[in-house]
């Protein structure tokens, strides 16, 4: 039998202890056992460095994979830690898990193993919606094959769901920008472009968690990065720019108030 090819799950840390350890806890319960967990620890004050380590040490066993902390020495912001994190791993994939986010057991050996067969290297699933209290308030379902002129008007690529072959980042040198949001959304842009189309697979095997004091949050710095996706990073025109961020809204206003399980 063949060995499973291997994966860094990548989590970006600040202020949120009260998440983390559930999230952490989504990835050790994986039917999927060749990973490695990369904690990028992005929080100046170091309060929580004690309760992660002693967590870790609890449930240090042979059995789970390797975790590890890298420690900022500053705080970098989301998108750079996971920089830092595709920099540190020598994996064949790399997966992004934020720390208030939760992955279904089967979450990677369903992903890998299409992956695998399709020999593609991006995929993204479907994924439900959690409140603060874990509770769904929504689903969001995955295209089979999602183009560019569909991913440029509606991100509707979920970032803890995304699967990602390691040499193909780093071939084309794609990573995430300097931009406190919409910072997956211009890396999926320029990696849209480059395989023409994007793989999706629809199963809800991700929870993400939408709380109130997220950046994601915060509509008017969304409006602010969403112009600059496309100004500065797509490189449009100012009225293109205002044309697609008006349609970007629109969708966004169509996934959030119409909201609707399945």
């Amino acid at each position: 039998m063949n060995k499973q090819p291997s994966v860094s799950i990548i989590i970006p840390y600040k202020d949120n202890i009260k998440y983390l350890f559930s999230a952490l806890n989504s990835t050790l319960k994986q039917t999927y056992k060749n990973f490695e967990v990369i904690i990028i620890y992005d929080d100046e004050n170091k309060a929580d460095l004690k309760n992660i380590r002693k967590y870790l040490k609890m449930n240090h066993t042979k059995k789970l994979p390797k975790v590890s902390i890298e420690i900022n020495n500053r705080n970098l912001g989301a998108g750079h830690s996971r920089n830092k994190g595709i920099r540190k791993s020598k994996t064949k994939y790399v997966a992004f898990l934020d720390s208030d986010d939760l992955w279904a057991k089967n979450k990677l050996k369903t992903q890998i193993e299409y992956m695998e067969k399709y020999q593609c290297v991006f995929s993204h699933t479907s994924y439900y919606v959690i409140n603060e209290e874990n509770n769904v308030v929504s689903v969001r379902n995955a295209k089979k094959t999602l183009s560019f002129n569909e991913l440029v008007k509606s991100c509707d690529i979920g970032l803890s769901t995304v699967v990602i072959n390691r040499n193909f980042i780093k071939k084309n040198n794609f990573y995430f920008p300097k931009i406190k949001t919409k910072e997956d959304f211009v890396l999926w842009l320029k990696i849209i472009k480059e395989v023409r189309f994007i793989r999706g697979i629809n199963k809800k095997l991700t929870y993400y968690r939408k709380t109130n004091n997220s950046l994601s949050s915060d509509k008017l710095l969304s409006l602010i990065n969403g112009y600059k996706v496309y100004r500065f990073y797509m490189k449009y025109s100012i009225i293109r720019s205002i044309y697609y961020l008006l349609i970007l809204s629109i969708n966004f206003v169509r996934k959030n108030v119409f909201r609707r399980n399945n």
